[in-house]
Order: C-alpha cells, then structure tokens, then sequence
C-alpha cells in the first residue's frame, strides 16, 4: 500500500470540520468511509467532504475489509469501547483525546492492543506534532533555557450549551477532560517524565456539574508545571516554559491555525528571538505521521502508555479537588 485507508467513525463536528478534511490533505491518507447512526446522516457528510463510502451504522463501517483504520471523534464515552470493537475488527485507531473516562479504561484498551500487536492505538494529542511543539522541546533539549524549572499554561473557552456534550458530566465532559488534558499533556512531554504529586482547584457548574474552571500543581522531579483551564472564561490560550536561563512563550500552542504562520518567541539572556513557522496543518501532519507507522509497521509516535497516564493526572487532579490537598501519582502504574 502506498496509503492507509481510513474510515470516520462518526460525523461528529471536530472530525467533520478540522479532522477528516485536513487527513484527506495527506500524502499517506486516503478517507474512503463515514459511518453514522443513521444513513441519511452519513451520506449526507459523504456528500460534504467527498468520501466515498457512507454507512448508517459503526458496525458496518468496521466490517468493510477494504478500510484498514478508523479515527474516533465520538464523545469521551465511547472512545474505548468502540476503539476496542475496532482493533478487534482488525483496524488501526486513532482515537481523539481524552483517551477514556479513566485510567482504567485507559488500561483496558492496553489490554486490548497488546492482544492484537499487529494494530497501531494511538491518542489523537495532534499539538505535539506542530512544528513549534518539536522546536520547543529541541530547545529545552539543547539547554536553550539552562535547566528546566517551571511550565505555566492556560486554555479557555465559553460555552454554556446545556445540549453540548462537553456540559455532560455522565459522559465525560467537563473542561479538564476536554482542554485541561492539554495542560497536562504538554508538561509531561516538556518534562519528559511523569509527575510526582498533583494539587487540583476545581470548581463545578452547579447546573451541568461538570468542572468549569480547574487550576492545577503537577511536581516534576526537575520542576513544576502550573496550568488553568476553563470552559466559562473569555477565550485564550498561551504556554511558557521557563529555566534558569532562559524561556519560551508559545503564542498559540493547541489550536494553532493551519492556514497562516504560527511562532514562538525565545529568550536567552538578553536576546529575544522570534521564531515564525509556515502555515501547516497539524491534523495533517499526525494523519500522516500515524499512517507511516502504519506502513512502515514501526512504533506510533505516541505510545498508548503515554495516554495512561495522562488519565492518570487527571484523576489526581480531581481527586486532589475534592480532598483539598496533595495527591501522590505512584512511579509504576
């Protein structure tokens, strides 16, 4: 094969708007299917975005022999169960974030995996395959801020839809499960290591009871990362990372546009350089990037370990909300 096929499960918006066009632009994807709850819907976002094939059930999608590997956008919910009934199908999955509902659901899709060890799993973290993540961590790498000492980010939007699924506590919704998993996702993989402990300031929508703002302490070994996300608060995002020597602030770190120039500004000593990178599409580019390891039956380039535990420190978190206090995270999960 020269390209993986793929098909959509599901016509949820993040896929239909952001996802699947941005996959269809890729050298190694090619989209041949969508499936839906009914075939009006599924024809109809067929229709829209050019896929061939379009089917009015999941089941009928991961019975096709001739897709090889699906994407999951569905709601937090149902991201293990149906990547499971996927790998058992035979397909490779790349499944949107957050993993699961928990750590243990985390595990179980493990589980699973390692019982077909000739399908590719992996969490859909599409920000840490931009060209400005990869030059980040080449910085930090290089002592391009001294040692490594704290990790401050923020990520916010308003929404107060009670029929949107992330005001839906009983399937996963909630702001740390929805954009605070970024949070905790890019200090980890600035750190490159694990937590020791997490300290979690939640409040909840008193209507929806879901997690509206949520503040979080995560003690590296090497440092500390701080971090407030919010799903009632004016729109923004920003990442810095700081050192003894030096620092890097990340303009637009999860959402970066695919259409126009991203950059990051790093500062060392008394210079401040700032460094541009060209319109691209990070959809695009982790499509491609999951479909090589696909081709090249190589490792993907984020193990499914890695989305463990991040379901890991976001059950700290919570649990430390609710406690008041320090939550141990265990070396060995």
């Amino acid at each position: 094969m020269s390209k993986v096929r793929w098909g959509i499960l599901s016509t949820a918006n993040i896929g239909m708007k952001k996802v699947t066009p941005a996959m269809m632009r890729g050298e190694l994807c090619e989209v041949t299917a969508i499936a839906s709850r009914s075939q009006e819907s599924a024809r109809a976002a067929a229709d829209e975005l050019g896929i061939p094939k379009a089917y009015g059930s999941y089941e009928e999608l991961l019975a096709d022999p001739e897709v090889d590997a699906i994407y999951n956008p569905l709601p937090n919910h149902l991201h293990v169960p149906w990547s499971v009934k996927a790998i058992e199908a035979g397909k490779h999955v790349l499944c949107e974030k957050p993993i699961g509902l928990s750590a243990a659901e985390a595990q179980q899709l493990i589980d699973v995996a390692a019982r077909h060890p000739q399908v590719k799993v992996m969490e859909a973290f599409m920000y840490r395959h931009h060209p400005q993540w990869q030059r980040a961590r080449a910085i930090v790498r290089a002592g391009g801020v001294g040692q490594l000492l704290t990790i401050q980010s923020f990520f916010s939007y308003y929404n107060r839809d009670p029929a949107n699924v992330r005001n839906m506590a009983d399937i996963g919704g909630g702001g740390l499960m929805d954009i605070g998993c970024y949070n905790i996702s890019l200090s980890r993989f600035i750190f490159e290591g694990e937590p020791r402990r997490a300290c979690g300031l939640i409040d909840y929508d008193p209507d929806f009871g879901t997690d509206r703002i949520a503040s979080g302490m995560l003690d590296f070994a090497a440092g500390s990362a701080t971090f407030t996300c919010s799903t009632q608060m004016a729109g923004y995002q920003r990442a810095q990372i700081f050192g003894g020597e030096g620092r890097i602030e990340i303009e637009i770190p999860f959402n970066a546009p695919p259409d126009v120039p991203t950059r990051l500004w790093h500062q060392r000593g008394g210079q401040l350089e700032e460094i541009v990178f060209p319109a691209c599409d990070q959809y695009t580019i982790q499509g491609d990037l999951m479909s090589r390891a696909i081709l090249d039956d190589a490792p993907v380039p984020t193990p499914l370990s890695d989305a463990l535990a991040n379901m890991r420190v976001i059950e700290a978190l919570v649990a430390s909300g609710k406690s008041g206090g320090w939550v141990s995270l265990s070396p060995n999960p």
